[in-house]
């Protein structure tokens, strides 16, 4: 059984789109991913879809925790429902005729007008609004609101319907058009939550856009990443977003060298990934060095900070909501290790003090195979 199941689909950026004044327009020729080997894309899906079971397939979806994984674990991965509540949206952008589903995650505690920090999280292939909780949650009961924004042409809608289509609904999620409207996505939500009943709460000089695997490609994207296209550097970067957080990155393979894509990046960035974390299929492997190579490319021209923390166990997977991924004894684990230091360093990078940051690597080096924190 393959080690993970998550594919870079921005890799299929492959042919070029207008820009129009108010709204994206993407027009794009069919290619094959690149690979290994002479691998289309339609060949690569149906040897995808044929060694993917439908539970590992839905590896974004919330899953109850096994209590028994927690013995060892020093803290629990339950929050206390006292502490946070969610709200569900059902947005409907008009203009693009596109559903986006979102839930926000708020603090119970009363907040000061403007003064809550915002991350907008963006789901792997398959995922949902639902997925990451264990990230919602924590950050809520923290002081964050966390907005978790659901991608309709690339959601946990792929896993339902004829099998027989399966690659064919894969494909689509593969396409240019999915992965600008993946970033089109974020951007309506913003606009959605910031203009709606509790956008008052938000400090809007502290909006943190933050994804898993594909979701960390859209993450890439908002933040300022330069795909070439057609001989033209395109950004589809988000002025509102100062911080990015990216875990299991894949690399835009086929678009240009990483430093190219990324090194131009302005904000602080964390970059978190394990070991293990593995996407493999046939005709298609990534590991953990395109995840070290993101993190030396992105704003390597740029005097931001930014952190890397490798986690010794650990899968691709590990870093969603289920609960068996990685081992049973690593993966609460790593999941409380990696809610930590993201509170750490969105606390950080705002108060330009990164003690919280440095404590959290002395404090999980039983866990972490590699950390460096670089900063101006």
């Amino acid at each position: 059984m393959s080690k993970a199941i998550e594919i870079p689909l921005t890799r299929s950026l492959g042919a070029g789109f207008r820009m129009g004044a108010n709204m994206m327009k993407p027009h794009f020729s069919f290619k094959p991913f690149p690979s290994r080997n002479s691998c289309g894309l339609a060949a690569l899906l149906l040897a995808f879809a044929a060694t993917l079971t439908f539970a590992d397939a839905r590896a974004d979806e919330p899953r109850k925790v096994d209590p028994t994984s927690q013995v060892s674990s020093p803290e629990s991965l339950t929050v206390d429902a006292s502490l946070f509540s969610t709200h569900n949206f059902d947005w409907f952008d008009s203009q693009r005729q596109r559903q986006v589903p979102a839930k926000l995650y708020l603090p119970a505690a009363k907040a000061m007008p403007g003064s809550m920090p915002l991350l907008v999280f963006s789901h792997g292939i398959g995922g949902s609004r639902d997925g990451y909780s264990y990230l919602g949650r924590y950050l809520a009961a923290h002081g964050y609101g966390s907005l978790h924004v659901q991608h309709v042409g690339s959601d946990r809608q792929l896993w339902f319907g004829n099998p027989l289509a399966l690659p064919a609904r894969l494909s689509d999620a593969a396409q240019a058009s999915e992965a600008i409207h993946r970033v089109q996505d974020l951007r309506f939500s913003l606009d959605q939550v910031l203009a709606g009943h509790f956008g008052a709460l938000f400090d809007q000089r502290r909006i943190v856009a933050a994804g898993h695997s594909y979701g960390a490609n859209t993450t890439m994207l908002i933040s300022g990443a330069l795909v070439e296209q057609q001989g033209q550097k395109v950004s589809l970067r988000d002025p509102r977003i100062s911080a990015a957080i990216v875990i299991s990155a894949p690399p835009f393979y086929g678009m240009g060298s990483p430093n190219d894509i990324l090194s131009g990046i302005d904000i602080p960035s964390l970059h978190i990934t394990a070991t293990q974390d593995v996407i493999q299929i046939p005709g298609y492997e990534s590991g953990l060095q395109d995840r070290i190579d993101v993190f030396k490319a992105m704003s390597s021209q740029r005097a931001v900070p930014k952190v890397l923390a490798v986690f010794k166990e650990g899968s691709h997977s590990i870093f969603t909501d289920r609960s068996r991924t990685g081992g049973l004894t690593a993966n609460p684990k790593v999941k409380i290790a990696t809610r930590q230091l993201a509170l750490a360093f969105l606390t950080g990078i705002s108060a330009r003090n990164y003690q919280s940051i440095d404590a959290w690597s002395h404090l999980n080096a039983e866990l972490v195979a590699r950390f460096e924190r670089l900063a101006p």
